[in-house]
């Protein structure tokens, strides 16, 4: 009988042994003063599948993840704050009758209505003039504190054009090979497209737009830009309607893993990063478009 509660008394002891090292250990995860494990693994250049590597090393200096939009260091003035000492002027608004604002927005979007993505191309020069002031459109676009982190590289020389057609297909011909899903690769067959760009070269002009994460004040501190990735496609979107207000043509390449390449081709910084590629020109005699069907109005709106 003694030896039965001895036993009994050392299994006791030991569950509470056990119990408080499990309490402690439960106490040390849940501290929120102890900084947080990192959980997510790094993967090394040499781990990665070759899937998933760009034919650029330099593009693995470049996050994709848009930048955090509050990011800033402790010693940095805010620029939110620095445009409230700007001088403040009267805002140069027209107004309209109601009647008349119906009417021109039911033009404007009858003209918008028409504008479709073209892949074939006439050579037929465009003027410079014209895609000067279209990227003036573009810079008029909204911005995160007014930063206006966006760089639209023209590009017209045909050698150069043939390089950005080069580093572009060489990247597309492994996204569709590799990258790509077998119904993303599906989905984009239904449009005809595959990783051959020959409009790069036939337009008269390429558009790239880049995306600043940060800048330079003029003190030669860092400026950090705010909402940078959706500053950049506001503004881009805007680019895209005046083109087509000026009666020419486009289609959004979007070059996937070429980001690097393109940086460096244009001697970008490395806080820039190509997201869109722009030809335009005129419609080529032949040109033909999907007969394609777009969501009504109350696919799209809702009114509550």
């Amino acid at each position: 009988m003694e030896d039965v509660s001895v036993g009994f008394v050392v299994r006791i002891v030991l569950s509470l042994i056990a119990a408080g090292i499990l309490y402690i250990l439960l106490s040390r995860r849940g501290d929120p003063s102890r900084p947080a494990k990192q959980t997510k693994a790094k993967v090394s250049k040499k781990s990665r599948s070759p899937a998933s590597k760009s034919v650029h090393d330099s593009e693995s200096e470049f996050s994709d993840e848009p930048d955090h939009p509050l990011q800033e260091s402790d010693d940095e003035e805010d620029p939110g704050a620095a445009l409230e000492r700007l001088p403040r002027v009267k805002l140069d608004h027209q107004p309209m009758e109601a009647e008349q604002m119906c009417r021109k927005a039911r033009e404007f979007y009858e003209l918008m209505n028409k504008r479709r993505t073209v892949r074939t191309f006439s050579t037929r020069p465009v003027p410079l003039e014209a895609v000067e002031n279209i990227v003036r459109v573009a810079g008029t676009s909204p911005s995160g504190a007014h930063t206006e982190p966006w760089t639209y590289v023209v590009v017209g020389d045909p050698v150069m054009k043939g390089q950005v057609r080069q580093i572009i297909e060489r990247e597309e011909e492994v996204n569709y090979d590799r990258r790509m899903g077998s119904a993303w690769v599906k989905d984009v067959a239904l449009l005809g497209t595959d990783f051959s760009k020959p409009y790069l070269e036939e337009a008269p002009y390429l558009i790239i737009a880049f995306e600043q994460t940060s800048g330079v004040r003029p003190d030669g501190k860092k400026q950090h830009h705010y909402y940078s990735r959706l500053s950049a496609s506001i503004s881009a979107g805007m680019l895209l309607t005046a083109i087509h207000y000026a009666g020419l043509v486009t289609v959004t390449s979007t070059p996937l893993n070429a980001y690097g390449a393109l940086r460096d081709l244009f001697g970008r910084p490395k806080t820039e990063k190509a997201f869109l590629v722009l030809p335009i020109g005129y419609p080529s005699e032949d040109a033909t478009v999907p007969d394609l069907v777009r969501k009504p109005l109350d696919e799209i709106m809702l009114l509550k």
